[in-house]
């Protein structure tokens, strides 16, 4: 079958490219072998998390693409990176919507009691903003391993328990067996009513962030109505349940769109003629089934999405062998400081591009004619360090879209 767009790679990034050409009523496939990074790590939306939060993030942005020109959003470009998260907010009306403070950084409270700078919030969090967190009770479910309320409490010097599961209670207490429970109106009035007889002079309530997958804002809406406080979810280790929360928002949208989804198959192998992608090769055991199209935009991820892998000399791009630009030995991978304040050069190993996101040798020759990259596969950056992953992601996806849509 053929198609306007392939979109391989279902994390952030791939699903705002997909977006991006459906929008412009492109037809669109998009696979992937998983759900990317997003039901691991992504609760909130970090932009970039290295500039205090007093300052606005426009500003923030200038400053940073002007410092480092061979960055990913320094090749998105301000305007892009606007109309990205513009883009991605408008997926997510009230109730349920992302928000900044202020449009700035703000201090999201983590599973380990610290606290994190973060630009886009769900509703969910809102309330556990304010910095006076010792006026708030934080709530834990005994079993529950990742997320330990006592130790949290502790860091924020404010009151943290544990409640009983019903008994009984025949599953492993895991993140996703505890959202599905607090979908379930009984279950969530017994945790409310549970709640509301520990209170003794608490403002709010924390809770790990598994408060449903389909409509959590109704449920921390019935919890504060039983409880008579506000709640605030807190993320945990993961998997993530907001991250489910993003993906299955963006999927749903992009199915309503005509997209199709080609989801727990990873590509096999692409199909090349000279600089020309023509086509891409899905293993269905026992079957090979090609998909074709005009354009193709990779988005794989770096090492854990198999985007990048290494063997005992170099690290490659395993699917169109796209240069990467790298450390020119493996001594050079790694500082000899391992916790030291520059990221090690391993992590800043990517694909090169050019501004509009198409492959590009060492000398500026373009790899691929009709290929795009875009997310975390990228050079020239360290997201994690940064706190940019998801910002990289939204914004080099839509950018890397628009740039394919325009060619």
């Amino acid at each position: 079958m053929h198609y306007d767009l392939i979109v391989i790679g279902m994390g952030l990034s791939g699903l705002m490219a997909a977006k991006t050409a459906a929008a412009a009523g492109q037809k669109v496939l998009i696979v992937g072998k998983g759900m990317g990074s997003l039901c691991l790590f992504s609760n909130a939306i970090d932009v970039l998390g290295q500039f205090p939060t007093a300052m606005k993030m426009t500003d923030a942005l200038s400053q940073w693409i002007e410092d480092h020109p061979l960055h990913p959003y320094s090749k998105a470009g301000l305007k892009n990176i606007e109309e990205a998260l513009s883009a991605f907010l408008s997926l997510f009306p009230p109730p349920y919507a992302f928000q900044t403070i202020d449009n700035r950084n703000c201090l999201l409270l983590t599973g380990a009691g610290t606290l994190r700078p973060t630009y886009l919030i769900p509703v969910t969090m809102v309330d556990g903003i304010p910095v006076d967190v010792r006026r708030a009770l934080i709530v834990g479910f005994r079993g529950f391993k990742d997320f330990y309320a006592h130790y949290v409490a502790n860091q924020l010097r404010c009151r943290g328990i544990g409640l009983e599961l019903p008994d009984p209670f025949y599953q492993e207490p895991t993140a996703a067996a505890l959202a599905r429970l607090m979908e379930k109106e009984s279950f969530r009035e017994n945790v409310g009513r549970e709640i509301k007889k520990q209170l003794q002079d608490e403002t709010r309530v924390g809770l790990p962030a598994i408060l449903g997958t389909h409509n959590p804002a109704q449920v921390k809406d019935d919890l504060e109505a039983v409880i008579g406080t506000k709640v605030f979810e807190i993320p945990i280790l993961p998997p993530s349940i907001p991250g489910m929360r993003i993906f299955n928002c963006l999927k749903e949208w992009l199915i309503r769109k005509g997209v199709s989804f080609l989801l727990g198959y990873s590509v096999s192998k692409a199909v090349l003629r000279g600089k020309w992608c023509e086509r891409i090769e899905v293993l269905h055991p026992p079957v090979i089934t090609s998909y074709s199209a005009d354009k193709y935009i990779l988005t794989t991820g770096r090492f854990i999405g198999g985007g990048l892998k290494a063997d005992e000399e170099k690290v490659f791009e395993p699917l169109f062998n796209i240069p990467l630009s790298q450390p020119p030995s493996r001594e050079d991978w790694f500082r000899n400081s391992f916790s030291n304040d520059l990221p090690h050069p391993i992590h800043e190993a990517g694909i090169l591009t050019d501004a509009s996101f198409q492959p590009v040798g060492e000398r500026g020759d373009r790899a691929l004619e009709n290929v795009w990259a875009a997310g975390s596969i990228l050079a020239h950056h360290h997201c994690v360090g940064e706190k940019s992953r998801e910002g990289i992601e939204i914004a080099t996806g839509y950018a890397a879209a628009k740039h394919a849509l325009e060619k």
